[in-house]
């Protein structure tokens, strides 16, 4: 299973940006690969995939101000994040192969790594 690595959180103000990346260990390009959060408090969830032909997929809570990307040769993925607010502040954590991709939703297998997370805080 695939190492991920997390990056680009921070601290920002409500409307403002950040890019997230995760870094794979793993070359293997993956059908879909997708991006999660974890608020304090609460369970982990998916919010954006992206698969090997570049559809992408965004829940709601998302759609129109995040945008998922990748760089095959960096073996990385993005998250860019604009237009932030209070409730987008979590633990964002990536999945580099995902069983499937549906709806913004990436399917994991049972034995994904997950990464230390990169923490996402917005303030008002």
């Amino acid at each position: 299973q695939a190492q991920v690595a997390e990056s680009g959180g921070g601290s920002v103000q409500a409307g403002g940006s950040l890019n997230l990346s995760c870094a794979n260990s793993d070359k293997y390009i993956s059908d879909c690969m997708g991006w999660f959060r974890q608020a304090p408090g609460k369970e982990r969830v998916g919010i954006a995939t992206i698969e090997s032909d570049g559809r992408t997929g965004y829940t709601d809570s998302v759609k129109g101000r995040f945008t998922i990307s990748k760089d095959n040769a960096k073996n990385t993925l993005y998250l860019q994040m604009n237009n932030l607010k209070p409730e987008d502040t979590a633990m964002y954590y990536c999945v580099a192969e995902c069983t499937y991709c549906s709806g913004g939703y990436c399917y994991y297998p049972e034995n994904n790594s997950w990464g230390q997370g990169t923490m996402v805080t917005v303030s008002s």
